[in-house]
């Protein structure tokens, strides 16, 4: 039986992890992240409360469960946060991440590490793996930065780069553009979107699949897992106007030059997933099947 320590389990991606864990049998779960444990099922896994920004905690728990491998999820990933906030960027999106790696190193984990679309400029999007990075913003700095360290480690690794994550769970300490323009379509708000920037968002369920899948085959080197539909933001939260019969007339169309937002954003992203699929036999879900899941999962639980 392997064991799995996940970093950042009361994320989306790190509860949406536990729940896939508690469904398959074989893997020990070592759930960790800061505060109370907000996965609504206690049992059948380890929660332990550890600070990634304490080094010596990290290593303690580490050396206490010695797991088989870490999926590190935690980051601070709000892009204008981290242009405005770069001492605090620097330390959960770049110290964090050279801690883990000697921890790593010192007692042969193996570090499933996950990355995002916004180390690139977005001037040649759909990207491969080998692509040159050119990050526009801080945040795409700070984790091209954690790249560097996680390729430069002497162990075993893996990173997994990924495209605007969207989902829900019980208790999130964060919305996500699809719940966000769902609800705010629902109360017949008004919303300016940008239809000159292109993503293929993921389905949060379809990158825990990845990340366990990375561990299962030993994974070694760099993966792009994202959904695998491109589109403008534009059309995204128009399909999610489609999706569930909204008032797509509230959609005012606007190029993001006109956003003054504080950190600059890839106009057109994406991945070519060909080596996930391959290597790891990574299976993303269409974003309209996204959304038919998503609208399940609303109707079961919330």
């Amino acid at each position: 039986m392997k064991t799995i320590l996940v970093t950042g389990s009361n994320g989306l991606l790190g509860q949406k992890i536990t729940e896939k864990v508690l469904k398959e049998s074989g893997i020990n779960l070592i759930a960790t992240a800061k505060g109370e444990n907000r996965f609504p099922i206690k049992e059948g896994y380890t929660y332990v409360t550890m600070d990634i920004l304490n080094a010596e905690e990290v290593r303690a728990v580490v050396s206490k469960y010695r797991p088989d491998a870490i999926i590190h999820t935690a980051a601070m990933t709000n892009v204008d946060t981290c242009e405005e906030q770069k001492e605090l960027a620097f330390e959960l999106n770049v110290a964090a991440v050279i801690t883990l790696v000697a921890v790593c190193e010192e007692f042969n984990v193996r570090l499933i590490h996950l990355s995002t679309d916004f180390i690139f400029d977005g001037e040649d999007g759909p990207y491969d793996e080998e692509a040159a990075p050119n990050p526009l913003s801080y945040y795409g700095e700070t984790k091209l930065l954690a790249e560097e360290a996680v390729k430069q480690s002497t162990g075993k690794w893996a990173i997994l780069r990924t495209i605007i994550v969207y989902g829900i769970v019980s208790d999130m300490s964060r919305s996500n553009i699809v719940l966000w323009a769902k609800g705010a379509l629902e109360k017949g708000n008004p919303l300016n979107i940008v239809n000159d920037q292109w993503r293929m968002p993921t389905l949060a369920e379809d990158l825990a699949d990845c990340c366990l899948l990375a561990v299962e085959h030993d994974a070694q080197g760099v993966y792009n897992a994202s959904g695998k539909d491109m589109m403008s933001i534009s059309e995204l939260v128009a399909k999610v106007a489609d999706f569930w019969g909204l008032d797509k007339s509230l959609i005012n169309e606007i190029s993001a030059a006109t956003l003054n937002q504080t950190a600059k954003r890839p106009a057109r992203t994406g991945f070519i997933l060909d080596k996930a699929m391959t290597d790891l036999k990574y299976q993303p879900h269409s974003f309209d099947e996204g959304l038919a899941i998503l609208d399940r999962q609303l109707g079961e639980k919330f």
